[in-house]
């Protein structure tokens, strides 16, 4: 069988490409991966062997910025710790807690990460009248620019220190790993939001747990953790400034269609020896 198969369309990471398993598949051409992040792939050994890779950024994009836009407004008006006293034996409880949340309108949403994602949250923020920021590898084109409104950090220190609001869109790479740690948490402001629509590994989660403990930032809103789901007796999981929430960013009936639409017309074009629409290069 394994002489017949010709491309791969890997769901949420499975199966595992290994050496062994591509060695099995001498005629194999292509790896279609469900989702944008391809951390999970040893890229360089993949294309070692011939095989060309592709992702689904445009089926994903949206969906995934919707999930950011949600997990900022939730932990902004805390929504979730009000549901779970509106729905407690005791409706005393009202009067006992502050449930004040924070504006949105007006704040400063700072952008970690500006691709196709990051770029669509910044569409969404500036439908909130926020005031947007962003860092990327590289800058995009003025005209982009204003059609948002966003300004260019060419520094992440510079964002992290005006944001109310952080949001980390970034691919896992060596140089993204722990890109969030002690001294950046520290420079965000303490009234800050952090929230990680990315991979659990770009943040440094014992610094943020600190952090969250201490006051130095005011809450996390988290899709991913690492690892994923978190042990049940994970600190994180007890702090009421943090909502977490199982790395949800893709999971919509149109988005699991698309996501496999983009995945055909790649292995497609793969198969039919044509440029593949949505191909990964190894870096």
């Amino acid at each position: 069988i394994g002489k017949k198969v010709q491309a791969i369309y890997l769901w949420w990471h499975k199966p595992v490409i290994n050496k062994e398993l591509l060695q099995s598949l001498p005629n194999l051409k292509v790896i279609a991966n469900s989702g944008v992040g391809m951390d999970h792939l040893d890229l360089k050994l993949v294309a070692s062997f011939g095989v060309k890779m592709a992702n689904a950024p445009h089926a994903v994009s949206s969906s995934t910025a919707d999930t950011g836009m949600a997990l900022l407004l939730a932990s902004a008006r805390r929504l979730v710790e009000v549901h779970n006293i509106s729905i407690s034996p005791s409706m005393e409880k009202y009067c006992e807690v502050d449930i004040l949340g924070v504006k949105v309108t007006g704040a400063t949403l700072g952008i970690i990460g500006m691709g196709s994602i990051g770029y669509k949250i910044a569409l969404r923020a500036k439908a909130f009248e926020m005031n947007i920021l962003y860092h990327n590898r590289t800058r995009r084109k003025v005209q982009e620019e204003q059609a948002v409104g966003a300004t260019y950090c060419k520094k992440i220190d510079s964002l992290l220190q005006q944001a109310d609001f952080v949001m980390l869109v970034v691919s896992l790479t060596p140089q993204t790993h722990k890109l969030i740690g002690k001294r950046e948490l520290e420079l965000m402001k303490p009234t800050a939001t952090l929230i990680n629509i990315s991979r659990g590994a770009v943040v440094d989660q014992e610094a943020l747990l600190t952090a969250l403990q201490t006051g130095v930032i005011r809450a996390a809103a988290l899709d991913v953790t690492s690892p994923e789901p978190l042990p049940r007796d994970h600190p994180l999981l007890k702090l009421k400034n943090v909502i977490i929430t199982p790395h949800l960013g893709i999971k919509t009936d149109k988005a699991t269609y698309m996501i496999t639409e983009e995945a055909v017309e790649n292995i497609l074009a793969a198969l039919n020896g044509l440029p593949l629409p949505s191909e990964v290069l190894p870096s």
